[in-house]
């Protein structure tokens, strides 16, 4: 056999074994091997490897005769700048899931084991070191390159310029949209992108669609609206964390007291043997651990892919655990004006898979393939969006926290904006030279509410319907 054949076999069989934790006996890793080649292996010829891969230190034998299984040597987590892992960087990328995304070796081995019938799954619970383990700066899930590559594709001319949330407020109307209905995708919600839209922006649910598709899709719009418009105060702390539950789990849980609370019972989930952790105790160290070296990452995508798969892992909440984690990777992208995060197009077996291989696995080379490829496709639509649109009114910013708090006054007073109330307000607002300009501001936000866009000034559905013969509409 010649050598790249007889490297291919190995590095195949290194990768195979490293995305099974607990070994493989060698007639099921004779099989994920030729699954991962493509073609067919001769067991003397992988068993040669093996002996190799042993001889080196890099396999280790479990067991005897026919209850031996095969283990690779622990894989620790890749240090701040080192370079991929061997076995990742010799194979060959591969597209998957429709030909959308280009897989890495490590993460075709993953998607192999994942994809074995439940019964050939080893069940496993909740490993706490794998949080502990993760040194924020030191360790990281991204490597150094990519994270390089993520910046230049999520940089905006706001970066680093403007006020926390600057950017995401100029393209909130299509994050709203697009957020909601891509998260809620991946959860099974059969709305389309256009049922999101006319919900969002007109207040009109969809017809035939089920009550809870519907409350999911505007739980999203305020989670998002929260995030928006408390960005200089959000971050990864229980207090945003919990809210964004909250939020996101409104009329959706069986106990409605379980919203925004870490949870007090064991739960369990479909499709996987992972077990999550039970003890309320050590959940809740656990979370604050989490929270703890999450705002401790400098790197904002690092942060954003850390929440991504060890929020799910732990499952802090009864449910909405993924929507947690999926709406609140844009903390740090919000905070500092980079492109937002959407999910938009992505493979729901796709997530799900990149997800099971953390659950199971406790490997994330499969879900960072998919978060990349992901934010990449997020860009290429908001970058797309702004190259056309205007930089933002710098009095629109200064003064947007005062114009939000005169619409309110305005609604919840249930009083008609006439020109003198208008005036008034205006001249509380903003000095003699920036009067008028303030003056239009607050007539256009006042022309432009409707039933889709109150949430973005705090107040309810039934505050603006009281108001609304008021205003003479």
């Amino acid at each position: 056999m010649p050598s790249s054949s007889r490297d291919e076999l190995s590095l195949a069989a290194l990768s195979v074994l490293a995305a099974q934790p607990g070994g493989l006996g060698i007639a099921s890793l004779e099989a994920a091997v030729a699954a991962h080649l493509g073609r067919a292996v001769q067991r003397r010829t992988l068993q040669r490897r093996l002996s190799a891969l042993m001889a080196q230190g890099r396999v280790q034998p479990v067991g005897d005769s026919v209850a031996r299984v095969y283990v690779a040597t622990a894989v620790r987590l890749q240090s701040v700048d080192e370079g991929m892992k061997a076995p990742d960087a010799a194979m060959k990328p591969v597209r998957a899931y429709g030909g959308a995304i280009a897989l890495s070796g490590d993460a075709q081995a993953l998607r192999a084991q994942i994809r074995q019938p439940l019964a050939q799954r080893r069940p496993v619970g909740y490993q706490r070191e794998f949080l502990e383990r993760y040194e924020p700066n030191r360790s990281s899930y991204l490597p150094a390159a990519l994270r390089a590559q993520l910046h230049d594709m999520g940089r905006t001319p706001l970066a680093g310029q403007q006020p926390a949330g600057t950017y995401v407020r100029d393209i909130l109307a299509r994050l709203l949209v697009d957020l909601s209905w891509a998260s809620s995708r991946l959860e099974g919600n059969t709305y389309t992108r256009l049922d999101t839209q006319r919900l969002i922006e007109h207040g009109q649910a969809a017809e035939g669609k089920d009550a809870q598709e519907t409350q999911m899709i505007l739980n999203h719009k305020a989670a998002i609206e929260m995030l928006v418009d408390d960005a200089g105060e959000i971050g990864f702390n229980p207090f945003t964390l919990q809210n964004l539950h909250a939020l996101l789990s409104q009329n959706l849980l069986h106990d409605d007291a379980a919203a925004g609370r870490l949870r007090r019972r064991p739960v369990d989930i479909a499709g996987t043997v992972f077990v999550p952790l039970a003890m309320p105790q050590v959940l809740e160290d656990c979370f604050r651990l989490l929270l703890a070296k999450a705002s401790a990452i400098e790197d904002p995508f690092e942060q954003a892919f850390f929440l991504m798969v060890q929020l799910p892992y732990l499952q802090p909440f009864e449910d909405v655990n993924k929507r947690v984690s999926r709406v609140g990777a844009n903390i740090p992208l919000i905070q500092r004006n980079l492109c937002p995060l959407s999910f938009i197009d992505v493979p729901e077996d796709a997530y799900i898979e990149g997800t099971l291989a953390v659950y199971e696995l406790n490997r994330t080379e499969l879900l960072r393939d998919v978060f990349v490829w992901a934010y990449e496709r997020s860009c290429q639509r908001y970058v797309a969006i702004t190259q056309s649109m205007a930089q933002p009114d710098p009095l629109k910013v200064r003064y947007r926290q005062a114009l939000a708090g005169a619409v309110q006054t305005l609604v919840r007073e249930q009083r008609r904006p006439s020109a003198a109330w208008l005036k008034k307000q205006a001249s509380r607002m903003a000095p003699p030279p920036e009067r008028e300009a303030v003056l239009h501001l607050l007539q256009e936000a006042i022309a432009n509410l409707h039933e889709g866009s109150i949430a973005r000034y705090g107040l309810k559905r039934s505050e603006y319907l009281a108001w609304q013969p008021q205003a003479g509409r």
